[in-house]
């Protein structure tokens, strides 16, 4: 016998199923779309100021190395064996540090500036010898970063893996290192900064340890721990960038000195 067409589904069935449909569409559509957005803001950084990082690139002191994902400098003279993990800022090309830690490189000490992953440090997820690895000749190894890449280099802080952390413009997010004893560290922060504000680094000193080295810089702005021009959110810097600049270079290579200790 010939079989019936089997019947179709009521209406209300139909449309429930094309109301779910275009709803499903809508919300696949809106994800991309702010999925689309997040890269586009993570990818537009604050690019290296460029009489900065050619005053860097022209240094017969300092080799400049440039591998996109990290800028390696190091001293074209005598080597003192230690090296410098640090991590950008959020949205800050890794070149806009360059100028910043010039004398540091110069002075001897290897510095390795990581891009992080979409150039958000809180987003990497690579291990610290990633880039320790790259330098393999240093022999003893600091990490640090500026603001938000200040953040994720204390969680790289671990004993045995490094001896030092430097914190430009930055904290830690919780108390873990604050009872450390075999870690040296360094605050250095600015008076005019708007976002690492000196409030912000005064109430976050009891998450390090003790014997912290603590610099204010008068004068400097938060932007001013980089080279890459003005950042909304920030105070008004009292104190020109090479000041700025140097004064940081003042506090950081007698830390990173391997003799001092």
């Amino acid at each position: 016998m010939p079989t019936s067409p089997e019947p179709s589904a009521p209406g209300w069935v139909r449309r429930h199923r094309r109301v779910l449909t275009i709803i499903g569409i809508s919300v696949v559509a809106l994800l991309a779309i702010a999925v689309s957005a997040f890269l586009w803001w993570a990818n537009d950084t604050y690019p290296a100021e460029p009489a900065g990082l050619a005053a860097v690139q022209e240094d017969p002191r300092v080799d400049l190395d440039d591998r996109g994902d990290v800028v390696i400098l190091r001293p074209t003279g005598e080597d003192d064996g230690r090296g410098l993990v640090f991590l950008s800022g959020a949205k800050v090309d890794p070149q806009a540090y360059a100028a910043t830690f010039q004398e540091v490189a110069a002075e001897g000490t290897t510095v390795v500036i990581v891009k992080p992953f979409l150039n958000l440090a809180i987003l990497e997820r690579r291990p610290l010898d990633a880039f320790t690895d790259l330098v393999p000749e240093v022999g003893s190894w600091a990490v640090g970063g500026h603001s938000m890449g200040g953040v994720k280099a204390c969680s790289y802080a671990e004993p045995g893996e490094v001896d030092a952390l430097v914190l430009l413009a930055s904290y830690c997010s919780g108390d873990a290192l604050a009872s450390s004893t075999d870690l040296d560290v360094i605050s250095v922060s600015g008076t005019q900064d708007g976002l690492a504000t000196p409030a912000k680094i005064d109430d976050s000193l009891a998450d390090l340890p003790a014997s912290t080295t603590v610099v204010r810089i008068d004068g400097a702005s938060h932007a001013q721990f980089g080279d890459y021009g003005v950042q909304p959110g920030d105070g008004t810097p009292t104190i020109s960038d090479d000041e700025a600049r140097e004064s940081i270079s003042e506090a950081l290579v007698p830390f990173l000195d391997p003799s001092r200790g």
